[in-house]
């Protein structure tokens, strides 16, 4: 319960590849202001994001981020950068760890290993130190701590552990407090660019099936810095009289995150249609890509050898080939020249005691050249070859969600994220899945999360209903039946028969539940004295399951509930207490809160997907 409401919103995109933040006051929450342009970064371009990149000094110490670390490790000795500690694209690790903990660790580009969380908080207090920095030049008035609205975006189909990873970061980094959770709100990412899409106007969409997407309408995007946004639905809803469902493709650096949404009209909420879907398919595996085809012409063995003893210029030479990247388009017909580092050619030389360019020769790589101004040519195949495992990825997933029964019928498809600024996406997802719907893309397309997430921060009403992505429940005691319970589940227990581990169900896979619904269960502590019940929590993907030890289903958090003494005057040990804890499924994130129902005195009650 908040004393004073917030007087501002700061949103903070925690991208794969990019990463920026954009506020709002409350006062005047139909101005976005983005984040203004840093140090580095291309000129002329005024509300880029910044890469998410991180520079740690070989103490462990905050040195740069963004640009900035980019260039700091770029101008490091070779020696000596081996000792410092450079982290990119490090998101991604958090997704496709299964047991994340606080614990878990991530590896520098040097090899130097160090506590993911640290990482995270590192680049969270970055982000808090200068948005509330440019907050202040803005306000006039003085700002307090309490007054400020966080809210970090994440991948819709990451699980519950990540999505309090990334709030345990934002403790650490102190954006607020572990006293005042509600300050901090975590937002899906396909679901802020929901919230903004649904605002747009006709001319601030580009329809793909009408004419692709323009270098000068990227430009211009790019260079305003406080965006205006409609109160209400945007008109872009009504001229399209065909419904008001519709998926958002957000695509990024790391995943690709699929949500179906229908507008409520005539409050303009929103509600989730079908469960969050999609993957690791974001615009990194073009990278990865890239690569593979390196190992392939100039052996594993050497690229590995190569970025330990030489990481700066690994990631020069990767930064130089992302940037190569976002040019590609289809219909070129001449290819991209690529410049290697100097040390890359000296380095393999010395290696291997023969040239870059006969390495080429040999490789039967035909479709990669060595180019007379000394660089790696890739011919218009090879950019085909590098974007297409990842596009297929992407196209297939679309294709499988529109198959589903919920999804039927859909005709909009909107391509939101940092990828879908590909012209090479572009064509592939119209070719694919323009007969089928049409293709809409926001002007200001990698802003768009950014934006939406703000506009969440406003009012996290907005989204009325969403779709549960896994079944959870605990496991307790039933009466044992003859005939219907298998016998290795009986428990005699002062001489009755109890069937043990049967899942009771809290909520189930996809089933839909609004803002605001609970889930209530009493629980009574086992023995007088007891000062605390742990209570663990089960999924399980599908909602075919009895026993908590069915296939599929595992042990995935825990809710602690603290109990006070009890109230003196109550005999103990005559009346069991019961301890009324109420679960909210309904909200971007898992909560729960407990009563003691004879004192009716609040319980201390906290749910834990992280240590498990």
């Amino acid at each position: 319960t908040k004393s004073r409401p917030f007087s501002v919103v700061v949103a903070i995109d925690f991208g794969t590849t990019s990463s920026g933040y954009a506020f709002s006051f409350t006062g005047d929450p139909e101005a976005i202001h983005m984040m203004r342009r840093w140090e580095g970064g291309d000129p002329g371009v005024a509300n880029q994001k910044s890469p998410t990149s991180l520079l740690l000094t070989p103490e462990l110490k905050f040195h740069s981020f963004g640009f900035a670390a980019r260039d700091s490790y770029h101008d490091l000795d070779p020696e000596e950068a081996q000792h410092w500690l450079y982290f990119d694209k490090f998101k991604m690790k958090i997704h496709s760890i299964s047991d994340l903990t606080m614990e878990t660790e991530l590896e520098a580009v040097s090899g130097r290993r160090v506590k993911a969380i640290e990482v995270f908080a590192h680049a969270l207090r970055f982000f808090k130190e200068h948005a509330l920095k440019e907050v202040k030049d803005q306000s006039s008035s003085v700002l307090e701590r309490d007054e400020v609205r966080w809210v970090i975006t994440v991948p819709a189909v990451w699980r519950q552990p990540a999505k309090q990873f990334m709030r345990e970061a934002a403790y650490l980094a102190e954006l607020v407090s572990h006293d005042s959770p509600e300050q901090l709100l975590i937002a899906l990412e396909p679901e802020a660019a929901s919230i903004y899409c649904r605002k747009l106007r006709l001319h601030q969409v580009i329809d793909l099936s009408l004419r692709p997407m323009t270098r000068e309408q990227l430009r211009k995007a790019r260079h305003s810095r406080t965006f205006l946004v409609e109160s209400g639905t945007g008109e872009f809803w009504s001229e399209m009289q065909t419904g008001d469902r519709y998926i958002v493709a957000d695509c990024g650096g790391g995943t690709v995150d699929l949500t179906v949404h229908q507008i409520e009209q005539p409050q303009g909420t929103l509600k989730e249609l079908y469960k969050a879907s999609g993957g690791p398919y974001g615009a990194v595996g073009v990278d990865l890509a890239f690569e593979a085809m390196l190992c392939q012409i100039f052996g594993e063995d050497f690229i590995d050898s190569f970025k330990a003893k030489r990481p700066a210029a690994w990631v020069d030479l990767t930064i130089a080939f992302e940037a190569r990247k976002r040019t590609a388009t289809p219909g070129r017909s001449n290819g991209l020249n690529i410049s290697l580092p100097f040390s890359f050619i000296d380095y393999y030389k010395r290696h291997r005691g023969q040239s870059v360019e006969t390495a080429l020769r040999k490789s039967n790589m035909n479709i990669v050249k060595w180019s007379s101004q000394g660089m790696l040519r890739l011919t218009a195949e090879a950019m085909n070859e590098l974007f297409q495992p990842t596009i297929n990825n992407i196209i297939k997933h679309i294709e499988e969600l529109m198959k589903k029964q919920e999804v039927q019928g859909v005709r909009f498809l909107f391509l939101v994220g940092g990828f879908a600024e590909s012209p090479m996406l572009q064509q592939a997802v119209q070719n694919a899945l323009g007969q089928t719907c049409r293709i809409i893309i926001p002007q200001d397309v990698g802003l768009t999360i950014l934006k939406g997430a703000v506009l969440f921060g406003l009012d996290p009403t907005v989204v009325r209903v969403r779709r549960c992505p896994l079944t959870y429940g605990v496991g307790v005691l039933n009466r044992f039946v003859e005939g219907r319970h298998p016998r290795d589940k009986l428990l005699v227990k002062e001489g009755r028969e109890w069937c043990t581990d049967i899942l009771d169900r809290f909520v189930s896979v996809d089933q839909s539940v609004a803002l605001g619904e609970v889930v209530r269960r009493s629980y009574t502590p086992a023995r007088t004295g007891q000062r605390k019940i742990i209570i663990n929590i089960y999924c399980s993907a599908t909602d075919d399951v009895v026993y908590i030890s069915d296939p599929g289903v595992r042990k995935c958090g825990a809710i602690t509930l603290d109990l006070p003494e009890a109230l003196p005057g109550t005999v103990a040990g005559v009346e069991r207490r019961e301890i009324r804890a109420t679960m909210q499924f309904g909200d971007t994130e898992i909560k729960v809160m407990a009563v003691d129902v004879a004192s009716e005195r609040t319980v201390r009650a906290t749910i834990d997907f992280l240590s498990n």
